[in-house]
């Protein structure tokens, strides 16, 4: 009985202490024990686990670039942040609950600094700041404090604030007792430091100290491998290759593992070894081994680059495409791979059009962060315009001399390429053949002098495709069904059931079926060609403005004279009275003047065709002034002769305004100064002279706002509206008429970070979810298998990628434009057919741009890029 009531006595005190603990304010030894604990393992630490959480998916989301120099850190994607919102989320609030309930507690400051590291990931950097620079400030933590500093260093040196880091630096150089951990961070925030800086010397130093510190194993091998890579970079190879070998201790993950030894074998041997088979035959072994399965597009890749080394440029090349056309698990590499190609193609081969579209499949693969990217971005640009105008010529010129023809002959050619279309179909069947294993079926047909791979027809591709050619000539595209002569085919022989229910030949691809759609008619054809006067025109002025476009481009962009020379000679010989006749003059006047050529001869024509013109004027003064001094002083001069008009001086004025553009040109007031030359010629010369000045401006000048001006003067001269203006006019009425539409398209385009551009280079995406896509494993190779029997001839490529956490993404690529990529959408819907997609799938395929597909791939959000897709992919 006695012990009972000792039991009871003991937790009637037990429960006093307990309810006289909960207080927040009250600072006694049982509730400063109560606060810490329950502080600490309860709130800070569930906390800090799930910001540990984060950072772990941060590492694993990344895509390693093993071509650059990897990050000292880990970068952040938003996207990344964003997905993981909700983790963040009640991190915040086990913080906040922890310091809001447990005030007297000494983890209140640990606490503080968790939500500084949640600001930090949420780029609320303000916040970050304030909270990081309360705790140097308030803290009895001289740890914590460290730490809160070190965290500053690097959020200054993300917003490129570097007098705030030195003054961090020299803050944390003069304090003692910086323990361990914090001198571990500290030392890889000042690598970071150095590297924003390009000091390699210092990041290559403070990483040193820095492995001095490190405890974990997996982050040792990191920094291991970092140093090496930049010790590679500056021509140690021996310091390279002994951090090589200390970056595979750790257990690293095996694709960083596979690096390690890689670049540790090109420092140390297959760079320097005479001995090329032996080098062949490394990657040969490291391609043949099944552990490398996802990374063989980096072997084939690290193999075109030691055959370029040794000249042989065609086996690369070779190499490289087989790189492109393995899976790998880096899209990364792929973005390398097809920068290597677009490289190639433009040395020595001049292919500017190859390489437009090898730079398109790379822009695919790298992120807006890669170097790459940057690069490639700005050489894009006139290489787009170069393929663009290259195309007109190629398609506009050849319908137009087929129009010419006959209808005989029209056929007659229209027959001929569909002849070497079947030619070519066969020539890649017979490339396809594979010579297969002899077995005891063609060991006992040999003795009959054949084997079944030369005379059995469904082992034989060739004749297989030869017999697809045939019934194509004789039957059109028919269905394969049996008894499909008849009119009627109720009824069929039970010999033709047993066939079918036996399956006779169930390898055999049901895309074959569709093999040779891809073979255009004989009608298809020559419905392209032009019929009336109007589609002839239409391509000639398209021709027109090409040829100059091209010959331009060639001469101030690619630096190719020659090239240039041929499409303003062609330019000029087919559209003699072209507007652009001046300034093609003057370019072959420049080209071959480069080329040491016949320059004079341009230099008579303008002078004799077109004496006023710029260009005339620019020829006769090659020495004059240019840049910023000549459009100063062609302002002063413009500003002379206005004023001078506006005094009714004309004759000074013209005198004046000749002078300037016979001294200065060609500069940014050209445009303004010869206006005011017609102008002038509307006081001093006949109204006929006048006219055709004006007529001759507006064609010819680029800038809007001086044209509308001219046409305005027009109109009041002859009191008509030109008719490029009445057509403009009439465009206008119908835009009135939907006026309701275009406001809503306005706000979408306001609205929407994407921009329609349907000439540009599209990709056709499939999009599925997660779970889907690990069971679509045969989805890339049945894409492949469609495209050759349906577009051999485009070159498609595949791929695939997560895109965000809710969807994965496959891309076919590239596609001329908008209207290319809506054709192959309609042929994938209609006769594409995959175990891994059904209906449903295959409707919510997509269409987009390159440069719009860069934008996607940044923000994540593809209901976002839908909306816009439904409004402008009608």
């Amino acid at each position: 009985m006695s012990a009972m009531k000792t039991q009871h006595a003991c937790f009637i005190i037990f429960l006093i202490l307990l309810f006289s603990a909960c207080s927040s304010e009250r600072n006694t030894f049982t509730n400063r024990v109560y606060h810490n604990t329950t502080s600490r393992y309860n709130a800070y630490y569930l906390s800090n686990e799930k910001i540990i959480e984060l950072e772990n998916i941060i590492q694993k989301t990344h895509k390693e670039d093993f071509s650059q120099i990897l990050p000292v850190f880990y970068p952040i994607d938003s996207a990344t942040i964003d997905q993981n919102k909700e983790l963040l989320k009640e991190a915040r609030e086990l913080s906040s609950k922890a310091i809001d309930w447990h005030r007297i507690s000494k983890w209140v400051d640990d606490n503080y600094f968790l939500i500084g590291m949640i600001d930090y990931y949420q780029a609320d950097t303000d916040d970050a700041i304030n909270t990081f620079k309360y705790i140097n400030v308030n803290s009895k933590d001289k740890d914590l404090r460290h730490r809160s500093l070190i965290q500053l260093m690097r959020i200054f040196i993300d917003q490129k604030s570097y007098d705030d880091v030195i003054f961090v630096i020299d803050y944390l150089s003069k304090e003692s007792k910086i323990n361990k951990e914090n001198r571990y961070q500290l030392f890889k925030t000042l690598a970071y430091y150095y590297h924003t800086k390009d000091d390699v010397e210092g990041k290559i130093g403070a990483l040193d100290k820095a492995l001095g510190y490190s405890k974990d194993k997996k982050d040792k091998s990191r920094i291991n491998f970092i140093l090496a890579q930049l010790y590679q970079r500056e021509g140690l190879d021996a310091l390279a290759y002994s951090y090589y070998q200390e970056a595979l201790k750790g257990n690293p993950p095996y694709e960083r593992s596979f690096f390690a030894q890689l670049y540790a074998q090109k420092v140390a041997e297959l760079d320097k070894t005479k001995d090329i088979k032996k080098v062949r035959n490394y990657y040969d072994d490291l391609y043949s081994d099944s552990k490398n399965k996802d990374l063989r597009d980096v072997v084939l890749y690290e193999k075109a680059l030691f055959e370029l080394k040794q000249e042989e440029r065609e086996d690369a090349v070779k190499l490289l495409i087989r790189a492109a056309k393995e899976e790998g698990s880096n899209p990364i590499q792929k973005g390398y791979i097809y920068q290597k190609l677009a490289e190639l193609s433009i040395e020595p081969n001049k292919d500017y059009r190859a390489a437009k579209y090898y730079y398109d499949s790379a822009l695919i693969h790298f992120r807006p962060i890669d170097p790459s990217f940057a690069e490639i971005e700005s050489k894009k640009g006139i290489l787009d315009d170069y393929v663009m105008h290259y195309e007109t010529i190629t398609k506009s010129d050849s319908l137009i001399k087929l129009s010419k023809l006959s209808i005989e002959e029209q056929e007659l050619i229209a027959d001929n390429f569909i002849k070497s279309e079947e030619e070519r179909l066969l020539k890649e069947a017979a490339a396809k053949e594979k010579p297969k294993n002899s077995g005891i079926f063609d060991n006992l047909l040999a003795f009959g002098g054949r084997s079944s791979g030369e005379n059995f027809y469904f082992d034989n591709t060739v004749a297989m495709q030869q017999g697809s050619i045939d019934f194509f000539r004789n039957w059109g595209n028919r269905p394969l069904q049996d008894n499909w002569r008849r009119s009627t085919q109720g009824f069929s022989s039970s010999a033709s059931n047993v066939i079918e229910e036996s399956n006779v030949n169930p390898e055999i691809d049901e895309s074959k079926e569709n093999l040779f759609e891809q073979i255009p008619s004989r009608e298809s054809l020559i419905s392209k060609i032009p019929k009336s006067e109007e589609d002839v025109s239409k391509l000639n002025a398209a021709l027109e403005i090409s040829y100059f476009e091209l010959g331009k481009l060639l001469f101030f962009d690619f630096k190719e004279p020659e090239f240039s020379i041929e499409n303003l000679e062609n330019l000029i010989t087919s559209y003699p009275n072209t507007v652009k006749k001046p300034e093609a003059y003057y370019i072959l006047y420049l080209a071959q003047k480069e080329r040491d050529g016949n320059f004079q001869l341009y230099s008579q024509r303008l002078n004799r065709e077109f004496p006023d013109s710029p260009y005339t004027f620019s020829v006769n003064n090659p020495g004059g002034a240019s840049g910023n001094l000549a459009y100063m002083q062609s302002s002063n001069g413009y500003k002379k002769a206005y004023e001078l008009y506006n005094a009714r001086d004309y004759s000074q004025a013209r005198k004046i305004l000749r002078s300037t553009l016979e001294e200065y040109p060609l500069t940014r007031n050209t445009d303004k100064l010869l206006l005011l030359d017609v102008m002038i010629s509307g006081k001093l010369d006949d109204r006929e002279r006048y006219k055709a000045r004006l007529e001759s401006y507006i064609q010819s000048t680029e800038n809007l706002e001086l044209s509308n001006l001219a046409r305005n003067m027009l109109v009041a001269l002859t009191g008509e509206k030109p008719e490029q203006d009445k057509i403009e006019e009439a465009k206008k009425e119908e835009e009135v008429a939907s006026t309701e539409d275009k406001v809503e398209e306005e706000k979408i385009e306001e609205e929407s970070p994407y921009k329609e551009n349907p000439n540009q280079t599209h990709i056709f995406v499939i999009v599925l979810e997660p779970e889907k896509s690990k069971d679509a494993k045969n989805l890339l190779g049945e894409l492949e298998g469609f495209h050759s029997a349906n577009f051999s001839s485009l070159r498609l490529r595949t791929g695939n990628m997560t895109l965000n956490k809710e969807n994965a993404i496959y891309i076919v690529s590239p596609f001329n434009n908008a209207e290319k990529a809506m054709e192959y959408r309609s042929k994938f819907l209609n006769d594409f057919q995959s175990t891994s997609l059904s209906d449903t799938d295959k409707s919510k395929s997509l269409l987009i741009s390159i440069e719009n597909f860069q934008e996607l791939n940044k923000r994540k959000n593809l209901e976002e890029y839908r909306i816009f897709y439904k409004e402008k992919y009608k």
